[in-house]
């Protein structure tokens, strides 16, 4: 029992490709620093169904993060969802539970990204923001959308494919960008290394009311929020979001 106890705790993230995370260091640095006796790995995987082959491979495996494009995708190999994560319809933590049996695994998922992006987007809100347009429609998005409409703010869901529930780009006009005071890109576009990829998003129409986020925090300075800042916006990377959200995945592995 003391030999269990004393085992060196695993944690990580899935994702492809990592190359832009920051999660590793940040949560090593934290053990360190804290003398906690675990270590954060990178699980890059190819295909979603590799997850289960990751955890049986780590039997200390006691927490995982998940990043893009697995946050959706995910769903089918937990064995439960919270509430919130259910409602979201997107997982970016996954607590890990072992029986006796080495096939004894529950995995419960949840969502911490609402949580970073809630806490991180409320000091910006104001009387003139009370609508947003979300960028994207992904795990990131779905997660964004849920805090927003939990702080009382109306949503308009933005995407290159058109659907029910989405406008396009090419629709977007000037009195939309008006009333839409909070821009959230929610999409990978302007992740390192594809630093000069950025939304097709009409930049023209933003003035200094708006409020330009990018969830991306991998450059400080994406080519969205650059365009945004150009057209007078106030702008805000995913930096403050991103350790929000570890934080409150940590209290999620060990309570």
């Amino acid at each position: 029992m003391d030999s269990f106890q004393n085992e060196k705790k695993l944690y990580g993230l899935i994702g492809y490709p990592l190359g832009h995370s920051f999660s590793m260091e940040y949560f090593n640095e934290k053990f360190e620093s804290e003398n906690i006796n675990a270590e954060y790995m990178n699980f890059e995987i190819e295909d979603i169904g590799d997850l289960m082959e990751v955890i049986a491979e780590y039997p200390n495996l006691c927490g995982l993060n998940v990043t893009y494009p697995y946050k959706e995708q995910v769903l089918p190999y937990l064995t439960s969802i919270d509430d919130a994560a259910k409602a979201i319809g997107a997982v970016n933590v996954i607590k890990i539970t072992r029986g006796p049996k080495d096939n004894d695994v529950e995995l419960r998922g949840y969502n911490s990204d609402t949580i970073g992006f809630m806490k991180s987007v409320e000091p910006f809100v104001n009387e003139n923001r009370k609508k947003a347009m979300v960028l994207g429609t992904g795990g990131a998005s779905k997660a964004v959308t849920y805090a927003l409409r939990k702080l009382g703010i109306e949503v308009m869901l933005v995407s290159r494919q058109k659907s029910a529930a989405t406008h396009t780009y090419d629709e977007l006009t000037k009195a939309m960008v008006n009333e839409h005071k909070i821009i959230v890109n929610a999409t990978p576009l302007g992740m390192f290394p594809h630093t000069d990829t950025c939304p097709d998003f009409p930049y023209r129409f933003l003035c200094k009311s708006h409020l330009c986020y990018d969830l991306i925090y991998n450059p400080d300075i994406t080519l969205f929020m650059q365009k945004s800042k150009a057209a007078g916006a106030e702008v805000k990377n995913g930096l403050e979001m991103l350790l929000l959200q570890a934080f409150a995945a940590y209290d999620i592995w060990t309570k």
